[in-house]
């Protein structure tokens, strides 16, 4: 399945990397096939604006955590999360959603408020390691959408 772990491909910088970067190569043309299908199922699956609402509320439990009784809400709201920036990003397709809400939580650039209230621009995921592991999630999460409506 495509987010697994098991499809990290990791290379040491050491001995001889060239043989294990074509091996990684190779690997990555293999697991294409599956995500190319999924992106065709994705695009073929509309979603109510409910179902974008709560796939955008789930993103944000993935990029800020749990929100529980007493803790601060999260700076933005799903409906933020799911808003189109460019025309061709508009649309209702399971695809098209999971673009926006990628987008819009890896970026960062949203008006939204702090936890006293402060008004705020929401930060850009820079660690290289936070961004491989909320776009895995983001996908898994979309993956288990796509089963659901299918």
């Amino acid at each position: 399945m495509v987010g697994d772990v098991s499809n990290d491909i990791r290379i040491p910088h050491k001995g001889n990397i060239r043989d294990e970067v074509i091996e990684g190569a190779f690997r990555v043309l293999e697991d294409f096939e599956t995500v190319d299908a999924s992106t065709d199922g994705m695009k073929a699956l509309s979603l109510q604006p409910e179902e974008q609402r709560a796939f955008a509320t789930a993103a944000l439990a993935l990029r800020y955590g749990e929100r529980g009784e007493g803790e601060p809400p999260a700076p933005v709201t799903a409906d933020q999360l799911i808003e189109a920036r460019r025309p061709e990003d508009f649309g209702a397709s399971l695809w098209t959603t999971f673009q926006r809400v990628q987008e819009n939580a890896m970026k960062g650039g949203q008006p939204g408020r702090g936890a006293k209230g402060r008004r705020l621009h929401t930060r850009p995921v820079a660690s290289i390691d936070r961004s491989v592991s909320l776009n895995r999630a983001l996908w898994v999460l979309a993956e288990e959408m796509r089963k659901l409506k299918a």
